[in-house]
């Protein structure tokens, strides 16, 4: 099997879409013939009674290749707050380099592993650690979702800004329309897609998107 790429989807906040695009990108790759396999290294919030966090089974039901939850999600926590936080009243430390195990055993089985992020760019993962700290270690691209929602215009610029701080490199973003009633939207849309330093992949829709296209997949060069 030829060595399998990755890109790392995260978001300029929480609720912004990031599952919605990364599974969108998961289907695309699917329909390209690409075996992919979705990743959410830390997840907090799981629901009374359910097995999983809602990110992990929607990536899993979009995954193209099976593999154990352990190396798809390696850190879960029941409670809906950031991942420090969750981490801490669990009694557990999150290491990037439990990660990045998890990382190359999934590497080994798809062409393809998405990696979501959680929360916005730079959530806390502990005293030291923050969520870019995750791309940086696994050496991907970055597709950053933004939620075209008041206050926009100023999150994805710092988002983006805190980005190549990192000397990480932004693939590509997405729109994702998380506020139908947003006034204006179009023209948010369209003075980001002149602002930000990388190409607008998709504008999707909040809930059920198709897969992204064929062109979307060859721009993130995924393929």
């Amino acid at each position: 099997m030829a060595a399998a790429r990755g890109i790392f989807v995260t978001g300029t906040d929480t609720g912004v879409g990031k599952t919605v695009a990364a599974v969108a990108l998961l289907r695309g790759l699917a329909a390209c013939g690409v075996a992919a396999v979705g990743m959410k290294p830390v997840a907090a919030g799981i629901a009374p009674g359910a097995p999983v966090n809602d990110d992990v089974a929607a990536l899993a039901a979009a995954s193209g290749v099976d593999a154990p939850l352990a190396e798809r999600n390696p850190y879960a926590f029941r409670d809906a707050v950031a991942p420090h936080l969750a981490a801490c009243r669990a009694g557990t430390v999150l290491r990037v380099a439990t990660i990045a195990d998890a990382y190359r055993r999934l590497a080994a089985r798809a062409r393809v592993v998405v990696v979501e992020g959680a929360g916005g760019v730079l959530v806390p993962l502990g005293e030291r650690d923050d969520m870019l700290d995750v791309p940086r270690a696994l050496g991907l691209p970055v597709l950053l979702v933004v939620g075209l929602r008041l206050g926009c215009l100023s999150h994805a610029r710092l988002s983006a800004l805190a980005i190549r701080a990192r000397g990480l490199r932004l693939a590509g973003w997405i729109a994702c329309r998380v506020d139908p009633a947003m006034a204006l939207a179009d023209d948010n849309l369209a003075w980001l897609a002149r602002d930000l330093p990388a190409p607008l992949v998709a504008d999707l829709a909040s809930a059920a998107p198709p897969p992204l296209s064929a062109a979307s997949i060859d721009a993130l060069a995924l393929r």
